[in-house]
């Protein structure tokens, strides 16, 4: 039978685990306090879920717990660096670009990251090209080329 004529309440019974990044689950003290209120907040959801009968509810809530116990399980807290003379993990990143735009980076973890808001994973190739380097260094960025000018 097809999956247009399945009821939404079996479908939700079946949802596909979400996948885990084989990479290290590092995290900055502010990734591990964002996992900790996904975690709270989700079972929030899932008691109301249970309490109102809802299925879709807990099938939801408990698919995302199952995903964030983990990503607390295997999270692994970076110590707050106070060397800012090399790129590293949690550290702030200025850049120029050859354009003359500049860009502020924060490398964090995974779950973490959201480039939007100036936060980038640190498997990110922009992230992988910044680790190791100091000031005044150049790397490839997308198409062109951007220098770092701060890292704090």
């Amino acid at each position: 039978m097809s999956r247009a004529f399945v009821r939404e309440t079996e479908a939700l019974d079946e949802l596909p685990e979400r996948l885990v990044s084989e990479h290290r689950n590092l995290v900055t003290p502010e990734g591990l306090a964002l996992i900790e209120g996904e975690i709270k907040r989700l079972q929030e959801n899932l008691a109301a879920a249970h309490e109102a009968a809802d299925r879709n509810g807990v099938a939801r809530a408990s698919h995302d717990l199952r995903y964030w116990n983990q990503r607390l399980a295997t999270a692994e807290l970076q110590p707050v660096t106070s060397d800012v003379s090399v790129v590293a993990f949690g550290v702030r990143v200025t850049l120029e670009r050859d354009d003359g735009r500049i860009q502020k980076f924060r490398i964090v973890g995974e779950d973490e990251a959201n480039p939007a808001k100036g936060s980038i994973s640190y498997v990110s190739p922009m992230a992988q090209a910044l680790m190791g380097k100091v000031a005044g260094d150049t790397v490839k960025a997308g198409t062109g080329e951007a220098e770092i000018i701060k890292i704090e």
